[in-house]
């Protein structure tokens, strides 16, 4: 379990997220289209999964802006998206904002949250994910993890993308 704060206030997570040098472990989300996709998926790429609360509130919606940009400049890697918003939500999110360099993920019908440490069991947000960063490599394997110590604060963008390099 890790602490997080929201606005100063104290939450925590369900558990531990994986460390670098782990193998993630394995998972299935619904893409913008209701298909469930699994990591396996883009095996062979190195991934970037942005994980946050919801892409409707500021802070993730810049943030999901920020890797499409990246992402713009980088087919070599795929930025994922992560939160527990619905297809529907994530899709007219990156269609008003014409974001067409980032995959969006829904967790709505996974576990997804549990089995990276990063559900929050508290605080106003419970049960959406707290925010986090992973950066996995071709095989899977872990190469940079952050969780975000305060919610509505953005990640360490350089950390992550200097991960990708």
């Amino acid at each position: 379990m890790a602490t997080v704060t929201l606005k100063g206030n104290p939450c925590h997570t369900n558990g531990d997220m994986p460390r670098a040098g782990d193998q993630a472990p394995s998972f299935t989300l619904t893409n913008s289209k209701l298909e469930d996709v699994s990591l396996e998926a883009w095996r062979g790429r190195k991934k970037l999964i942005s994980v946050f609360p919801s892409v409707d509130t500021p802070v993730c919606a810049l943030s999901t802006k920020k890797f499409n940009d990246y992402a713009r400049e980088h087919s070599d890697c795929v930025m994922l998206m992560v939160s527990a918003d619905l297809p529907f939500a994530q899709a007219r999110f990156c269609g008003n904002e014409g974001l067409e360099n980032v995959q969006t993920l829904s967790t709505f019908r996974s576990n997804f949250a549990g089995d990276y440490g990063v559900e929050l069991k508290d605080g106003p947000l419970a049960g959406l994910s707290a925010r986090a960063i992973l950066v996995l490599d071709e095989s899977d394997g872990v190469r940079h993890v952050e969780l975000v110590g305060e919610i509505a604060d953005e990640p360490d963008y350089d950390a992550a993308i200097k991960a990708l390099d």
